[in-house]
């Protein structure tokens, strides 16, 4: 039997972490280690258990899911954080991108598929909540879109690979990659990192494991 997919809860809301509790032991492939009501429980349990996902609640008492995925990263990069939240601002979905999270999902959609969800993050995939609306102020795409090596390189990026490592990767020098990504960036009207993953994720620029 495959090793189950370890997950950690953080929701400050008793009840909603006992509802998703339920779920996920329903699933043959998922255990849930831990249980944390704030980020800093969070981070501590995190350190504790190393978990493979922490499912994060967004808005959380005293220290913030954004904040606790920071803190989890730094000091546990191989975890994977899926985001949850009742929030559809695009604002907030880019900040939990830059943070570091794989994941965006909201927790009152009624098509909620937490099993599935967790198990794209743990396969390495980037899960954005398909009702989430991120085509705005992502202007500027040229026509004649992106050239192989620069979806190439896009590829990289979205697996949150920094300029040294795509290219050692792709045998190529740092300052190459650099100007690779500098003109992906400038072809599709976009200034950041977050905003790049969060586009080529929803317009298929990429193709996710």
């Amino acid at each position: 039997m495959p090793d189950k997919i370890s997950v950690l809860l953080v929701d400050d809301h008793s009840l909603v972490r006992r509802g998703f509790r339920r779920i996920l032991e329903d699933e043959g492939d998922i255990d849930v280690t831990g249980e944390a009501s704030d980020g800093e429980e969070a981070v501590k349990l995190a350190q504790k258990l190393r978990p493979k996902v922490v499912l994060m609640d967004c808005a959380l008492p005293g220290m913030n899911g954004l904040d606790a995925t920071r803190k989890i990263l730094k000091q546990l990069p191989g975890t994977l954080i899926l985001m949850l939240s009742m929030h559809e601002e695009e604002t907030l979905v880019r900040q939990a991108v830059e943070a570091g999270a794989r994941g965006y999902i909201l927790k009152n959609a009624m098509d909620l598929d937490l099993g599935a969800a967790i198990r794209r993050v743990a396969a390495g995939e980037m899960v954005l909540d398909h009702k989430l609306n991120l085509e705005s102020g992502l202007k500027g795409e040229r026509d004649y879109g992106l050239t192989a090596r620069e979806l190439e390189i896009l590829r990289f990026i979205v697996d949150g690979k920094s300029n040294k490592e795509i290219a050692a990767d792709l045998s190529l020098s740092v300052n190459t990659v650099a100007a690779h990504r500098a003109n992906i960036m400038d072809a599709l009207g976009i200034h950041k990192t977050a905003e790049l993953v969060v586009y080529a994720i929803r317009h298929g620029l990429v193709t996710l494991p």
